[in-house]
């Protein structure tokens, strides 16, 4: 054995030991608890800050989909952000529905939901029997307890337009804006997407 090989074999002993003497095995696998998990979805719901959609963000869970944003959104915004300012003109379970509300902006993403007067939000008994929300490739269909949209303020129904279709983005990211179908027991449908709802 060379000079160099009785070095080396002299440097390994000693390593060996130390690791052994620390509880840590020369070779094997050790398992030390399950898999790391994955990254929580960050979604955006939709409240209104001076009459106008304005996203905040929520943590969601997996599978994320327009039907939990849509009930995070029915949750409606905490104590600290309702004392900043925000608001929501839909039936809350959180929360009792405002008494006032403010005014259409003058184009809200969903056209046709501008033509709707504020009025006082519907009150409903869970937010569950409030919406059904359904996804079907790149459509999301959102059914209402109500007798029809007309019932709701054009602002509550911009509300589930950016919800649901921001959230049906983020889980199908590069594709088309998501069309989001609002329609009433009688039918009458509102449609829009995310693609002009604010991101900050």
């Amino acid at each position: 054995m060379t000079a160099a090989r009785r070095r080396a074999a002299l440097l390994v002993g000693p390593a060996l030991c130390g690791l052994a003497s620390c509880g840590i095995p020369a070779t094997g696998v050790v398992e030390a608890g399950g898999p790391a998990g994955g990254v929580v979805p960050t979604l955006r719901v939709y409240f209104l800050a001076d009459g106008r959609p304005a996203p905040v963000p929520r943590k969601g869970v997996t599978p994320i989909g327009a039907a939990s944003a849509v009930e995070m959104l029915l949750q409606g915004p905490t104590a600290e952000e309702r004392a900043a300012g925000l608001t929501s003109l839909l039936p809350l379970t959180g929360a009792d529905p405002p008494s006032a509300v403010p005014a259409d902006p003058a184009r809200p993403p969903a056209a046709e939901a501008s033509r709707a007067p504020a009025t006082e939000a519907p009150r409903a008994a869970a937010a569950t029997n409030f919406a059904k929300v359904t996804t079907r490739d790149n459509r999301v269909s959102i059914e209402l307890s109500l007798s029809s949209t007309g019932d709701l303020p054009g602002l509550a129904v911009t509300q589930l337009i950016c919800t649901a279709g921001a959230a049906a983005q983020l889980s199908n990211p590069g594709d088309d804006p998501v069309t989001v179908t609002v329609a009433g027991r009688d039918r009458r449908r509102v449609e829009g997407t995310a693609a002009r709802c604010p991101t900050t």
